[in-house]
């Protein structure tokens, strides 16, 4: 593939630039956020032309190079956009986007030179997944006599709406904490499904302590937090002593667990206990006092009249923190090594059933967390129609996004856009089942579109170890 020879700073500094210019000029006759997507992309589609030769990206072959330059777009449109609306609080909306655009085709370059053959795999499994899962549904409509397209347009007008999105990045904040959750498991090897029970009686229980009590606002919110996160590490922990000490399998206990759960959540949710009356048919906890509430992010600017959750930084936070621990210390280093091989793992000095004991208390503890947004942005007590089944949906969103913190964000939108859509499918005619066979074709076809990538991908890195082997031999 010919290439420009361009400086890197200075090349991505000069496309930034032309990117920038290139969104203000189209302004004028396309809507902004069009706009800056479209110079983000075409700034993308340059880079494998652009990027300085010696990067990480010369020995690749051309499809691997398109999938990274599809992956920088994408990264840059969403760079761009979040800093265009945040820009726009204060600025003018050309002068903001211009702004956006000019930090999205900077990202594009920079994200095309970082990423690893295998991210650009992944992520190019799982979009082959949703095309596949998309294409099953389209099938379906005609089959039923639907136009797709009309189908889409209304689902994606709908979902697109300011409250939409606003109930989105609500919904999709719990269903990232349960996928992290699961994810954490699946990095060691061990399935744990029982991340339902263990949020569902964390939540109960955090509810009724902090409905007990009326503490300064800082330390009345940390105590929820704190119980929630010490009930789902207990309740998960028991499962992970029971694998360590009797090998009892992790999917069995934490299935027995949950319908415990289930039983001690009944029982405790009763007027003569934890419970009290609550409107009709009704009870729960008492209502948590306003100091242990978390006031919401007013979402005007995005034209919405609700509110975002405010512990959405809490759940960024736990991602962050999930990226860091496992890919920056040597707890990660051992938890990945252990999942990988547990007996090279032990050979080497790692207490393997200390791991997996840790691995399932820290899944638990990240599980504690799932209930917290809705219990304290919104709910404030937990009542008989408090939230269930997160847990096995944080299953597939983990699957979905290959248990990477970023892929898991996007998979939780992309669930919840489809949740959320479907709703305006019945004011239509169509049943909005629609979008359950969308995600339930996604998961399946997701674990198997992967594995043909990765085969395809392990391929590859043999055949360039094997050319760099020949090379050497022949080289005086």
């Amino acid at each position: 593939m010919t290439r420009v020879r361009m400086a890197g700073p200075v090349g991505t500094l000069v496309l930034a630039l032309l990117g920038a210019c290139a969104a203000a000029v189209l302004d004028l006759g396309l809507l902004a956020p069009a706009a800056l997507a479209l110079s983000v992309a075409a700034v993308a589609a340059t880079t494998p032309f652009t990027t300085t030769e010696g990067t990480a990206r010369d020995a690749d072959p051309p499809p691997f190079r398109i999938m990274a330059a599809v992956l920088a777009g994408l990264t840059g449109v969403v760079v761009g956009l979040l800093t265009a609306t945040v820009a726009d609080l204060g600025l003018i909306e050309p002068v903001s986007y211009a702004l956006g655009a000019f930090v999205g085709c900077g990202a594009a370059p920079l994200m095309y030179r970082r990423t690893a053959t295998s991210l650009a795999l992944s992520l190019a499994a799982v979009a082959l997944a949703v095309v596949l899962a998309l294409a099953v549904t389209s099938v379906v409509l005609l089959i039923t006599g639907i136009d797709p397209l009309f189908a889409y347009t209304e689902m994606l007008d709908y979902g697109s709406s300011p409250d939409s999105v606003v109930q989105i990045v609500n919904n999709g904040t719990t269903l990232y904490l349960s996928a992290v959750a699961v994810a954490i498991g699946f990095k060691m090897k061990l399935f744990n499904i029982g991340v339902d029970g263990q949020y569902r009686l964390a939540a109960l229980l955090a509810a009724a302590v902090g409905g007990a009590w009326a503490l300064p606002p800082v330390l009345h919110q940390f105590v929820i937090v704190a119980v929630a996160v010490a009930v789902g590490g207990f309740w998960a922990g028991i499962a992970g002593y029971l694998k360590v000490a009797r090998g009892v399998s992790e999917v069995i206990s934490t299935i027995m667990l949950n319908s415990i759960a289930t039983a001690v959540t009944a029982y405790l949710l009763s007027t003569d206990r934890l419970a009290v009356e609550i409107g009709t048919n009704n009870v729960g906890t008492p209502e948590i006092p306003d100091s242990g509430w978390v006031p919401g992010i007013p979402a005007g600017f995005l034209g919405a009249d609700g509110e975002i959750f405010g512990l959405v930084l809490l759940a960024a936070a736990v991602g962050a923190g999930y990226w860091t621990v496992l890919n920056r210390t040597r707890f990660g280093f051992d938890l990945r090594a252990t999942g990988q091989s547990p007996e090279a793992a032990r050979a080497s000095g790692v207490n393997v059933n200390r791991m997996v004991l840790t691995s399932m208390v820290l899944s638990g503890m990240v599980a504690g967390l799932v209930g917290m947004p809705q219990l304290l942005g919104e709910s404030h007590y937990y009542a008989l129609d408090f939230p269930t089944g997160l847990g096995f949906t944080g299953i597939a969103i983990a699957l979905l996004g290959r248990n990477h913190p970023v892929g898991i964000a996007a998979a939780a939108a992309f669930w919840v856009f489809l949740d959320r859509s479907a709703q305006i499918l019945d004011f239509q005619g169509i049943p909005k089942e629609m979008a359950v066979v969308t995600q339930a074709t996604m998961v399946l076809t997701v674990v198997v579109v992967y594995e043909v990538v990765h085969r395809w991908g392990r391929r590859y890195e043999q055949q360039q170890v094997g050319a760099e082997l020949g090379r050497a031999e022949v080289t005086p």
